[in-house]
């Protein structure tokens, strides 16, 4: 089910009359930001579930699969119009001293090496989405792409307008980037097949939030139809 799906008449009547919804649209100079598409959220395609979350017990499994799929294709087109591509890492140390009070929520995944433990296997970006040369990683200690990072400043280097964004999850780390963005008075476009999350609850109702109030959320077509454009 869509999170389109969801809305009573009532809840639509009310958006209607706020004016809610209304679209930022796509500028002109464009990047895609991929957000955290790690092997620790991702996990292995050919495995069950069950098994797959042994190892890696924040996989999303399946759902993380299709994204990543879909943001090949993506990043495929967004290289052959030659828009910049930024990837974050999202990391803690070993021993958690970077982590801050984040850990007191999640910390009890730190005796594992499938989890976001920098220098181990979950850590790395998942090989189906893996960078190319010319695009860049940037790793981050927060939630948020834009907090305690360079990014802000390559985006101004470039003069991007838009940010075109992929990862996960779409209830944490792509939400608070969201947020920031428009923040930051940039148009993100959030590629509905190409962001994922654990519940199908949390990515809904923030699909939902986002398109209601931060950003346009967008289908992987409308995306490659603007990259194409922007190519020629």
């Amino acid at each position: 089910m869509s999170w389109r799906d969801l809305l009573s008449e009532k809840e639509r009547t009310i958006l209607d009359r706020g004016r809610f919804g209304r679209r930022l649209g796509f500028g002109e100079r464009p990047a895609v930001l991929c957000i955290d598409l790690q092997v620790f959220e991702i996990g292995d395609k050919d495995e069950p579930q069950e098994e797959c979350n042994k190892r890696f017990p924040q996989a999303a499994g399946h759902e993380g699969w299709v994204a990543c799929e879909h943001t090949a294709r993506l990043l495929k087109a967004a290289r052959e119009a030659r828009v910049p591509i930024y990837y974050t890492v999202g990391t803690v140390s070993r021993d958690g001293s970077d982590g801050g009070v984040y850990l007191l929520k999640r910390g009890g995944l730190l005796n594992t090496p499938y989890w976001r433990i920098e220098n181990t296997p979950g850590a790395e970006i998942h090989p189906l989405v893996k960078p190319q040369p010319g695009d860049m990683v940037i790793s981050k200690k927060k939630n948020s792409a834009f907090f305690g990072t360079p990014l802000l400043s390559y985006l101004i280097d470039k003069q991007i307008d838009t940010l075109i964004i992929t990862g996960c999850t779409t209830s944490n780390c792509v939400r608070a980037t969201v947020f920031d963005a428009v923040s930051y008075n940039y148009r993100p476009i959030i590629v509905e097949e190409c962001v994922f999350d654990r519940l199908e609850i949390s990515h809904n109702v923030n699909l939902f939030d986002m398109d209601r109030q931060y950003g346009d959320v967008v289908s992987i077509e409308e995306a490659m139809a603007y990259l194409r454009q922007v190519r020629k």
